[in-house]
């Protein structure tokens, strides 16, 4: 038997309705076709990581190929300005 994979946004459906309360774990695992301590495993995940969701994200740094394309583009508009002034000085 192959093991499920389930998505993120599944898992949050189903601990928003756990949270909700409005159904019990067991009919929630009854209804998903999920066992019901994956569900309180879910829950539990999710009220120890939630503040993470609020959290100022952290500015990635930049990858060694960015940092060389941004150097080359910033290179190929000098010497486009240089290229442009020596023409009008020419004319």
């Amino acid at each position: 038997m192959k093991r499920r994979k389930f998505t993120s946004e599944f898992k949050f459906k189903v601990v928003l309705e756990a949270l909700g309360e409005r159904y019990s774990i067991q009919e929630l695992g009854r209804k998903y076709e999920i066992h019901p301590t994956q569900i309180t495993t879910w829950k539990s995940q999710f009220l120890k990581n939630g503040q993470a969701v609020f959290d100022r994200p952290v500015k990635e740094a930049k990858s060694e190929a960015e940092e060389k394309e941004e150097r080359m583009l910033k290179t190929i508009g000098q010497q486009k300005m240089e290229i442009d002034f020596l023409r009008k000085a020419l004319s």
